[in-house]
């Protein structure tokens, strides 16, 4: 612990000699000063920034200041200079009376540290005050009996200064019948009596004029004095007396209006205005005199104004008592005002944050703040709470201040305000409080990326929609606010079918609706997978994918395919065979369509819509087979036109027609004569058919034993396929061979066809199995045929 102490000698309009200190106390983590009291606005106090071991500049950047408390500033810092000044003329008597060391402590808060150093500033006296009676004139008076070496009280003088600055002596005018004694009280007090040296005579001298004058020790002495009057009259026995030289009392500082402290009381024997005693205050102060009164003649003291333990905890009062011939006593009156919890604590926020971020450490300062209470003992000590379920504590940082900071980590997405309560309670019965409210703001961060509702979407579409139509919608729901919870959305690219991903879809990346690029063919894929990511605009950005399936939803948009008959590549045109003997029912052909569709829209029905003779043949709803509706009549034309139509169950509905020609004949020959018979009905076209007519005609006569052998043959295999057939398809067991004839005018050949047909209800994979036709001039062997569609 180290003191340095400066001396300065004024003289003249200077000022007078002070002593100026510092000290650091390294224990409580204080600066003292020391400065004399009066000294001019601006005066130098102490270099703050060298005693805290810092720049100047430090105290400015720092954003250094005085904390307030509410009271009257005596200081002012410098923060250029880095010094201590003080803000206005202190008067030591104003500020603590008579005590005999004043002290002003004050706190300087370094703002960018959050960091408190107490100064402590002791003012020290000097003598700004003279000795100062209460009246300039008194008088004494005394019995012209009384015997030498009697003593009378006389007025007192009040110095508010303190030390060798207050009273220190009493000094009598030159007379030839008193003299001075002063006599020293318990508290150091000074007391002037008159003391009688010689017998008075009233007839003589009735009055004698003297001069008290009362002096202090300061440098100059100041001095006042008291004018007294003696007179002198004729012979009082007795003076009166006090029964107590010291009364005291405690009282509360909240006693009503008008109560009584105590009764002083004091006695004199002698009877008549001689025993007739009148009580007064002495030495007291005008502020003391309005909070008390004191009945001159029953000697109560009561309370006028209201009592304040924080103004003054104690009243000391000189009680004096006269006769009538002015005899005196006194007594002392100690008062002594005892505490109640009348104050609640104060709050004084010093430096406070309003905003925070959510990535805060824990342990960051919010507000700094002070509490004090004006009581003593338990009523002013103050304890500081905030409720338990916050993310926040406090920590006592220095003496009466403390400090709000955060106790875990913060999260904006569930709580964006914290409105802080802040209760200061005392230990007081009741215990007072007082609040104080501290709102903070959570500021964001990106800690959240986008959120899709769901984990993965389907989406519909029917094919041939139209370009540039949107599809869908998606969003992604972000916690965070502005920036951080600004979306855009794009698609992951990919490859379909050779073309990238993104020549068939789009998305919007403000609104997250899905657009259609082209228009999409169900029979060309049925299904589009995508990657959606949804991407916030923080730093860094965070983003999220989400799966998408675009399934394409059928439409009827394919006509029915007829599949057979198929007609010849060489232009001519296909019959079927039927047999003049064939029962009602007999097969004839069967009509095979499939649709590129599905589902319903390729669902097919067969309708005869046009015959020769309506009412011979009928066909299959579901089936297309061709079947007699009776047997065969001679009116019967040989050769029989159908037309079919296929209609899928679409909507609306698509249809196709096949026209099928049906030749009535039981054998081959007849049916080639009938054959030949409707071939010269028909007009010749040129020459050369004739030509190859014949031709045909004998090459038929010369093949034919031996096509009956190969029919014969072909009979047996068609038996034998059937078997296996019946073994291996599910859907047609039965489906009869029929023969085929073909005519070109004058050229005839006979072909005969098996097939089998597998249907499913995708009509891609359905199969038709054909055998190769045999002609009956080629006697081929016959080979089995697989087109899959």
């Amino acid at each position: 612990m180290a003191v340095r102490r400066i001396r300065q000698n004024c003289r003249g309009g200077v000022l007078f000699c002070f002593l100026l200190g510092t000290l650091w106390d390294a224990g409580f983590g204080k600066i003292r000063y020391s400065i004399p009291e009066e000294m001019e606005k601006g005066f130098f106090v102490g270099d703050i920034s060298k005693d805290l071991g810092l720049e100047p500049r430090a105290l400015s950047e720092g954003r250094a200041r005085i904390i307030s408390k509410g009271k009257m500033q005596h200081f002012a810092l410098n923060v250029r200079s880095g010094s201590l000044v003080t803000a206005d003329r202190i008067d030591r008597e104003d500020l603590c009376g008579r005590a005999p060391v004043c002290t002003v402590n004050i706190e300087i808060l370094i703002e960018d540290k959050v960091k408190i150093y107490g100064v402590e500033v002791e003012i020290t006296d000097v003598n700004d005050n003279p000795p100062r009676f209460e009246t300039k004139e008194t008088e004494i008076k005394i019995i012209e009996k009384e015997v030498s070496g009697t003593r009378f009280l006389l007025p007192e003088a009040f110095d508010p200064d303190v030390g060798m600055n207050s009273l220190q002596n009493y000094q009598l005018s030159p007379n030839h019948h008193f003299s001075l004694h002063v006599q020293r009280g318990t508290d150091e007090a000074k007391y002037p009596e008159l003391v009688l040296e010689r017998t008075l005579d009233r007839e003589e001298e009735p009055i004698h004029h003297l001069t008290l004058t009362a002096s202090d020790g300061g440098d100059p002495v100041r001095s006042g004095t008291v004018h007294i009057h003696v007179t002198v009259l004729d012979a009082n026995d007795n003076a009166p007396v006090f029964t107590q030289s010291l009364y005291s009392v405690s009282v509360p500082e909240d006693v009503p209006l008008g109560t009584w402290l105590l009764t002083v009381n004091a006695t004199d024997p002698d009877e008549g205005i001689n025993g007739k005693m009148t009580y007064f205050f002495r030495k007291i102060t005008q502020k003391t005199s309005q909070i008390f009164r004191l009945n001159s003649l029953t000697g109560a003291i009561t309370v006028l104004e209201n009592l304040d333990y924080e103004e003054s905890s104690f009243y000391d009062i000189d009680i004096e008592v006269r006769d009538g011939p002015g005899l005196q006593d006194r007594a002392k009156v100690l008062i002594k005002v005892l505490d109640v919890n009348d104050n609640a604590p104060d709050i004084t926020i010093t430096s406070v944050t309003r905003s925070i971020s959510e990535n805060s450490p824990a342990g960051s300062v919010i507000a700094l703040f002070n509490v004090h209470d004006r009581d003593s003992g338990e009523n002013g000590q103050v304890t500081c709470s905030i409720l338990e379920d916050l993310p926040f504590k406090l920590e006592e940082s220095y003496e009466n201040y403390y400090s709000l900071v955060t106790d875990k980590a913060l999260d904006r997405e569930q709580v964006s305000m914290y409105n802080v309560t802040v209760t200061a309670t005392d230990g007081g019965s009741p215990p007072l409080s007082t609040d104080t409210h501290i709102s903070l703001h959570i500021e964001d961060i990106n800690d959240n990326p986008p959120t899709f509702v769901l984990t993965f979407y389907s989406v519909y579409v029917m094919e041939n929609n139209p370009r540039g139509t949107s599809i869908y919608s998606l969003t992604a729901r972000d916690p965070d606010i502005e920036e951080n919870s600004h979306v855009t959305y794009s698609i992951v690219d990919d490859t379909v079918l050779g073309a990238s991903l993104s020549s068939y879809v789009s998305i919007n990346s403000e609104t997250g609706i899905l657009y259609a690029l082209r228009s999409f063919d169900y029979e060309q894929f049925r299904e589009l997978k995508l990657i959606v990511t949804a991407k916030d605009s923080g730093d860094p950005p965070l983003s999220s994918n989400v799966s998408l399936t675009l399934f394409i939803l059928d439409q009827n948009d394919n006509s029915p395919e007829i599949l057979y008959p198929v007609f010849p590549l060489d232009g001519s045109t296909g019959v079927e065979l039927a047999p003049r003997s064939a029962d009602p029912g007999y097969l004839v052909t069967k009509v095979v369509a499939v649709d590129g569709d599905s589902g319903q829209n390729a669902w097919l029905s067969y309708r005869l819509i046009k015959a020769t003779e309506p009412g011979l043949f009928s066909v299959g709803l579901h089936s297309g087979e061709i079947r007699t509706a009776r047997a065969f009549v001679d009116k019967d034309a040989l050769k029989q036109n159908l037309v079919v139509i296929v209609v899928d169950n679409g909507e609306p509905p698509l249809s196709a027609t096949v026209s099928v020609t049906v030749v009535v004949a039981d054998t081959i020959p007849e049916v080639l004569s009938d054959l030949n018979s409707l071939a010269s009905s028909e007009p010749p076209k040129d020459s050369d058919l004739t030509f190859y007519l014949v031709i045909a005609v004998a090459s038929v006569s010369c093949l034919f034993f031996f096509f009956i052998i190969i029919l014969l043959a072909q009979k047996l295999y068609q038996w034998q396929t059937s078997k296996i057939l019946k073994s291996t398809s599910g859907h047609f067991q039965h489906i009869p061979a029929s023969e085929f004839v073909g005519i070109d005018g004058v050229r005839a050949f006979l072909q005969s066809y098996s097939h089998e047909v597998s249907l499913t209800t995708d009509s891609k994979k359905s199969q038709m199995m054909f055998t190769q036709p045999n002609y009956a001039n080629t006697l081929t062997m016959q080979q089995n045929w697989s087109y899959l569609w």
